[in-house]
């Protein structure tokens, strides 16, 4: 198994079908994937999903369960979610391609993650804010119903061409300090809202969508550790002036 891929999450949302499960581990043995983490799958363990593996017993077996979103992003410092519709609220958005080249660039810092939503439904606008990336498979506008397994296979595809089918991965543009996980990032944003809040720049009752805003800007850099400390400096610091004001009043 490439060192490389192994640091590739395929993670599946509250997916229905078990069969698609094991559809999707299929496709991503396939192309050398091997991690699968399941978000609430509604059946699994399951025979069906189990059949429909078709020899990819073993990425089942290693398969991780989780809880949230969170928990199965948890290390990550790239995530991309997948979405067949277009969203009121533009986010980075990457092709297939693209995306396979994105997570070539990302791996030699640590692991990644690519999320598929729900068979029906897809992601919701608050999963969606957990990504850093969308991507979206184009397919025929008279008939776009892609099977999630099918869109595994597709993106699972691309990202071994970008490895070239077990190569190393490409340098990274930024060297600077190691990247921020997932978790890290969501512990920025939530910082940032609640400081937003007491400095009363942002009103809970009316956030007219600033919170997803400021995710789309710093969505656009990757950000480093180092950096996500200094952010979260900055709110503190901006915290402390509004309770010193608080009480003086």
């Amino acid at each position: 198994m490439n060192e490389f891929l192994s640091r590739v999450r395929i993670v599946l949302v509250e997916t229905s079908h078990p069969g698609n499960i094991g559809g999707a581990a299929r496709a991503m043995k396939t192309m050398g994937l091997t991690k699968l983490h399941l978000v609430a799958p509604r059946e699994f363990p399951c025979a069906e999903a189990t059949a429909r593996a078709s020899g990819a017993d073993d990425v089942l077996a290693a398969a991780t369960v989780c809880d949230s979103l969170a928990e199965a992003l948890q290390g990550c410092h790239v995530v991309i979610g997948t979405s067949a519709r277009l969203r009121s609220l533009s986010w980075p958005e990457l092709n297939p391609r693209e995306c396979g080249e994105r997570i070539a660039e990302s791996v030699g810092a640590g692991e990644v993650a690519l999320v598929f939503g729900r068979e029906k439904s897809g992601l919701t606008n608050d999963e969606l804010a957990q990504c850093r990336f969308l991507v979206h498979i184009p397919s025929n506008p008279a008939y776009q119903s892609l099977n999630l397994a099918a869109a595994v296979q597709v993106l699972s595809y691309e990202i071994a061409t970008a490895f070239g089918y077990g190569g190393q991965p490409r340098e990274i543009g930024d060297a600077g300090g190691a990247p921020a996980t997932a978790e890290e990032i969501e512990g920025l944003f939530r910082h940032m809202e609640q400081a937003l809040i007491e400095i009363e720049y942002l009103d809970p009752g009316n956030p007219r969508h600033l919170m997803q805003r400021l995710r789309r800007l710093f969505n656009r850099v990757e950000l480093r550790h180092e950096e996500v400390n200094i952010l979260r400096g900055m709110c503190r610091a901006a915290q402390r002036h509004a309770a010193l004001a608080a009480n003086k009043r």
